[in-house]
């Protein structure tokens, strides 16, 4: 039997890796939501050449922006994907056939979640060690059982037994060096907010020891120098995310935007 899957997709300036995206996709779903947030880049050009469900919202967070995009699907069974991963050929195959032998057992017996494992291509390499692995979360579940959960690595949570792919879903994370450090200003922002709502007070203990204990666990401990220059290059760069989160929380729980603006700290003479 041929069960509709609805796939869904947030996105924002992602016309490098969105075509592909879309088209690892097309030939399981029976229907592709797209909730974009203002992309100025052609993304939306592109997305329309693939599906008419492109939706237009102003990003309120990643779960609520997740959320409300798994709540436009019309299928009881949904997959999220991300606008810079791809569903590889051997996976199209192993989804389909998986969901339809599930929903052949009874109720009581059917897994209500699938986890996808993610290999990461980054600078010259798909990154086997370190700090990105193991990658893996719910993607494809029905949707009836499920909701997102948390703040800036918001996931999914199904109520009841879940099942993995064998196969992975290929993830073009970063263009270049660049791009990854954008990103990490972008999400050191959002985590130093959410520790602050979280009641999460700044400890220079946490600022200076937790970025050295991340790099040995995953440089070292995880093996992460396997992956050679650029295996160095995300244990530093993901020190420096570290530290940038629990700076930012310093400045937002002792500066304030006023004294910034006008200049109040002490003029040296």
């Amino acid at each position: 039997m041929a069960v509709p899957i609805s796939v869904y997709m947030i996105t924002y300036n992602n016309a490098d890796t969105v075509d592909t995206a879309l088209r690892s996709v097309q030939p399981f779903a029976a229907e592709i939501v797209v909730v974009d947030s203002g992309s100025t880049d052609g993304t939306q050009e592109i997305v329309r050449k693939y599906t008419d469900r492109l939706l237009h919202r102003p990003f309120p967070g990643f779960r609520e922006q997740y959320q409300y995009a798994a709540d436009q699907c019309t299928h009881p069974w949904a997959l999220f994907l991300d606008a810079d991963e791809e569903i590889g050929a051997a996976l199209q195959a192993e989804l389909v056939a998986t969901l339809e032998a599930n929903l052949r057992l009874p109720d009581t017996a059917q897994v209500k979640g699938y986890q996808g494992h993610r290999r990461t291509f980054y600078i010259d390499r798909w990154i086997l060690h370190g700090g990105w692995l193991p990658d893996y979360e719910v993607r494809l579940y029905d949707r009836r059982v499920g909701n997102w959960r948390g703040d800036l690595h918001a996931k999914l949570h199904v109520q009841g037994p879940l099942a993995d792919f064998r196969h992975f879903i290929y993830h073009y994370t970063y263009q270049d060096i660049s791009d990854q450090l954008q990103t990490i200003d972008r999400y050191s922002n959002t985590a130093a907010g959410d520790m602050d709502r979280n009641g999460k007070r700044f400890s220079y203990l946490k600022l200076l020891g937790s970025p050295l204990v991340r790099f040995v666990r995953e440089y070292v401990l995880k093996l992460g120098f396997l992956d050679g220059f650029p295996g160095l290059v995300v244990a530093v760069n993901t020190m420096f995310y570290v530290f940038n989160k629990h700076a930012k929380l310093w400045e937002r729980q002792r500066v304030k935007p006023d004294d910034v603006a006008r200049g109040k700290a002490t003029k040296p003479e």
